[in-house]
């Protein structure tokens, strides 16, 4: 199996369960509730992939992008991470409507995680019901799965 680096590129995908309903907290998004349910981010590094989706996982972090807001909740857990190696920015819009049009996800709120690009109404897509991991990999053949806690975090 390929080893991920910082020197690789690429989209992923963060499959994110969220427990209970929650708010975000930025100004932007404020007072919206969220409902439980599971959150499909997809997002872009264009270099340094491996520490990209390392700190997407930590809890502990200090919120810089829109996700930081889901991901450091107690009520959230990262569930798989999936890749799409050497793929370039444009592709990320691209796999938004693509997901769409293709899956059961809906855009969970507008503008979200998207303000480098708008191509797409958001990053950010909402599932009551997980999308198994099987659907991805028959729509997507070159996906690559990461589970969690099978990549090294160091707080």
């Amino acid at each position: 199996m390929r080893k991920i680096t910082n020197s690789d590129k690429g989209i992923y995908i963060l499959e994110i369960k969220a427990n209970h309903p929650f708010y975000l907290s930025s100004k932007i998004f404020k007072n919206r509730e969220m409902p439980s349910g599971y959150y499909y981010y997809v997002g872009s590094a264009q270099k340094n992939l491996y520490s990209r989706v390392s700190r997407h996982i930590k809890k502990k972090k200090k919120v810089h992008w829109h996700i930081d807001q889901i991901t450091t909740l107690n009520i959230t857990d990262v569930k798989n991470v999936y890749l799409f190696m050497d793929q370039g920015k444009n592709f990320e819009c691209e796999l938004v409507k693509d997901l769409v049009k293709r899956t059961d996800m809906d855009y969970a709120i507008d503008n979200f995680g998207n303000s480098d690009s708008k191509q797409c109404k958001s990053h950010l897509l909402y599932s009551k019901k997980r999308i198994p991991h099987n659907h991805f990999s028959f729509l997507y053949h070159s996906i690559v799965r990461l589970i969690p806690s099978s990549i090294e975090i160091s707080d």
